[in-house]
């Protein structure tokens, strides 16, 4: 989980640069902006199917154990749990910060 998250954060900050680099020339190549949209659109498309599967993972370990199998203890089903919890959190947080941000935008003057 945190070689992922490194690797979206490492994303989003050359995002950022490059975006910063972009607004200095006050041009944006067409070639560019799509390729962009497409592999935000990639990211986070790959980021909500991984919370999904740690959601699925859990509910699976959750119910082998209400079901007394001994091949998953209750510590590997709590642990599960917590992180599909802790990856389901932040990915609110990360919707909420991107609803903001289009408001704000939305807000703006022409």
């Amino acid at each position: 989980m945190k070689i992922q998250n490194s690797a979206v954060f490492q994303e989003m900050q050359s995002m950022a640069l490059e975006a910063g680099r972009n607004n200095q020339t006050n041009k944006l190549p067409t070639q560019v902006q799509s390729t962009s949209t497409a592999q935000f659109g990639d990211m986070l498309s790959d980021a909500i199917n991984s919370v999904h599967g740690l959601q699925q993972d859990a509910a699976q370990k959750v119910t082998a154990v209400e079901m007394g199998d001994r091949s998953v203890s209750l510590a590997e089903a709590m642990i599960a749990s917590q992180k599909s919890s802790v990856a389901f959190e932040a990915t609110v947080q990360v919707r909420n910060k991107l609803v903001e941000a289009y408001k704000e935008i939305m807000n703006m003057p022409v």
